[in-house]
């Protein structure tokens, strides 16, 4: 790799941009419930609280109780209905249940047909990584293009930091890749 703080900044913005990609990417899979109770699913719960908006997370405990039993232990009682509203709105498809004094989830066993439904929208949203990473890669090269073009960097040089990139790109995409089948098993698997 050639000494250029232009090249350096190019390189550093492209890792940090397909990181970030990846860390979403992981996010979203957080959030997708392969028919055991899993604390992240509510992560993304926003309640109407205070005046405002709060996340579910930042209201009380979220603990599994078994493989397929969630319980959700708030700090203010007074907010068991707002809670139990924000879920049902949430499209997570799931149905709480309030005795007073916690709310309970119970997952429900998913059918086949249920879960090719989310490997299907597992996969869309790799495919989403995907193309990111590869436009993250296009800005890179579009530098790299504008440095050689301008004569900062040399034939040999250019050649150089796109097999850099390349390389770099690569690597996520092995990432991704690995990402989601990581997921797509975890969906399939009973």
């Amino acid at each position: 790799m050639i000494e250029n703080e232009k090249v350096e900044e190019i390189m550093f913005e492209l890792e940090e941009k397909t990181e970030k990609t990846l860390s979403v990417l992981e996010g979203e899979y957080a959030a997708i419930r392969a028919g055991r109770a899993n604390p992240k699913v509510l992560d993304r719960v926003e309640v109407e609280a205070y005046g405002g908006m709060s996340k579910l997370i930042e209201l009380g405990n979220v603990s599994a109780l078994d493989a397929r039993c969630l319980q959700i232990n708030l700090w203010d009682k007074s907010l068991l209905k707002a809670v139990e509203k924000a879920i049902l709105q949430s499209n997570l498809g799931l149905t709480p249940t309030n005795d007073g004094n916690v709310i309970r989830i119970v997952f429900p066993v998913m059918t086949e047909e249920r879960r090719k439904e989310l490997v299907k929208q597992i996969k869309k949203m790799g495919e989403e990584a995907k193309v990111a990473v590869r436009n993250t890669r296009r800005d890179a090269m579009d530098s790299l293009k504008k440095m050689k073009t301008a004569k900062e960097l040399s034939e040999d040089d250019f050649s150089g930091c796109e097999a850099e990139v390349e390389k770099a790109v690569a690597a996520v995409m092995t990432k991704l890749d690995g990402i989601i089948s990581a997921k797509e098993k975890e969906l399939m698997s009973i």
